[in-house]
């Protein structure tokens, strides 16, 4: 059994990062990607510094949508590390090294959780915190 190949070299620098955040905005936007919430997941884990879970209304958006991503991070210089789910096409993801994507269907992305889990513990309520 070989061993497996290693996950990621970081990228470059903050500045080609914050150019591939805004790419994968835009791609999200152009094709009117729903619910769209981007998670600052660094300190809470060494895969990637940033999430964006988003929401197609059909297989076939939830498809377009990541198509689009792939397609802008590849104009802003990106090679994807992979893409899983195309086939099935109700959570495609999107690994762009320092960020990945997620674009699911509404019951996917609501029986999973995925907000809830990366953001335990931020901006905790109070109350919540005296307990």
């Amino acid at each position: 059994m070989s061993s497996p190949a290693p996950r990621k070299a970081k990228s470059k620098s903050a500045a080609s990062n914050e150019h591939l955040r805004q790419r994968v905005t835009a791609a999200l936007e152009d094709l009117k990607a729903k619910d769209v919430r981007e998670i600052d997941v660094r300190g809470k884990t060494s895969i990637a510094d940033v999430l964006f879970i988003a929401s197609g209304t059909s297989a076939r958006h939830v498809k377009s949508i990541a198509d689009e991503v792939v397609k802008f991070a590849k104009e802003a210089g990106v090679m994807p590390l992979g893409v899983e789910g195309q086939s099935e096409a109700e959570w495609v993801l999107v690994d762009l090294g320092d960020i990945i994507v997620h674009v699911m269907l509404p019951r996917i992305r609501e029986f999973y959780g995925l907000e809830r889990l990366w953001t335990v513990g931020d901006d905790a309520p109070p109350e919540a915190a005296n307990d």
